[in-house]
């Protein structure tokens, strides 16, 4: 959608958080290339192993992929690694709070290894997945979960390689190859690339809708205050040009309840 607004131009669409998230159920067999003494583990997976993920891996619940010297290339690192607490020790396999958990942890955890705020981690290429045990091995006690980060994003029909470790990766001013910018007319449906890559958009902001604790305010509250936030705040990036062009993605409730509170603002410009 794109629509005049004076001497402006924005264009909204409504997109999921682009955090990756596990799906809930079991998925055999657990990667292309699955380890069958990682199939079933109940121990806690290890902590910077590499492995190389497709969306596809990403998409299960669990996981199993042999992992790789991180030297070799990747698509993804294990940055966290933990036991749920004792509250889910009863809990279903696919239970809510049990994505809930994972989701609160991982998250902060990614922000933390990459060296980004919030708003910088919604802005860059990679993303995160988290897994949990087998259902069998659920079964058999255990409550374990895996962060990993990849290299791509919700949209992604395949992954980037990493560099030998992603920790530190967007310390600083952080190279353009992992920022994320959008080649096509629209950002809706266009594909997400790295900023090195020819491109129209990039995502230049973000705006936190709400607070953890606050209920879900309605699409229309959330569409408006991302759409006016960002208009401001892309003629500000664009230092105040008469003419510009800027879209914005935005969550819904569903979002919301997993935990997301940001939106995005995009400029129009092959920079």
């Amino acid at each position: 959608m794109l629509r005049s607004a004076g001497l402006r131009a924005l264009a909204g669409v409504a997109v999921p958080a682009v955090l990756v998230l596990s799906g809930c159920g079991a998925s055999e067999p657990q990667g292309e290339n699955a380890d069958p003494d990682q199939v079933d583990a109940v121990e806690t997976p290890e902590l910077g192993a590499c492995r190389v993920l497709t969306p596809e891996d990403v998409a299960a619940a669990s996981n199993a992929t042999a992992t790789v010297p991180c030297g070799q290339e990747h698509t993804a690192e294990t940055y966290a690694i933990g036991e749920m607490p004792d509250a889910l020790d009863t809990a279903a396999y696919d239970a809510p709070e049990v994505s809930d958990y994972a989701y609160r942890t991982c998250a902060t955890k990614f922000e933390a290894f990459l060296g980004a705020d919030e708003s910088l981690a919604m802005r860059t290429v990679v993303s995160w997945a988290w897994f949990r045990p087998s259902e069998e091995a659920w079964a058999e006690g255990a409550r374990w979960y895996r962060c990993d980060v990849v290299g791509g994003g919700a949209e992604s029909t395949s992954y980037l390689p990493l560099p030998e470790s992603a920790k530190g990766l967007l310390l600083g001013r952080p190279d353009d190859s992992w920022m994320v910018c959008a080649d096509g007319e629209t950002v809706a449906g266009s594909p997400k690339v790295p900023c090195t890559q020819p491109h129209q958009w990039r995502a230049v902001t973000t705006i936190k809708v709400g607070e953890d604790e606050e209920e879900y305010p309605g699409d229309r509250v959330v569409e408006v205050t991302t759409r006016d936030f960002c208009s401001d705040s892309v003629g500000a990036w664009l230092n105040y040009p008469i003419d510009f062009e800027y879209a914005y993605t935005y969550f819904h409730e569903a979002e919301w309840d997993a935990g997301n509170r940001r939106s995005v603002c995009w400029a129009r410009t092959p920079d």
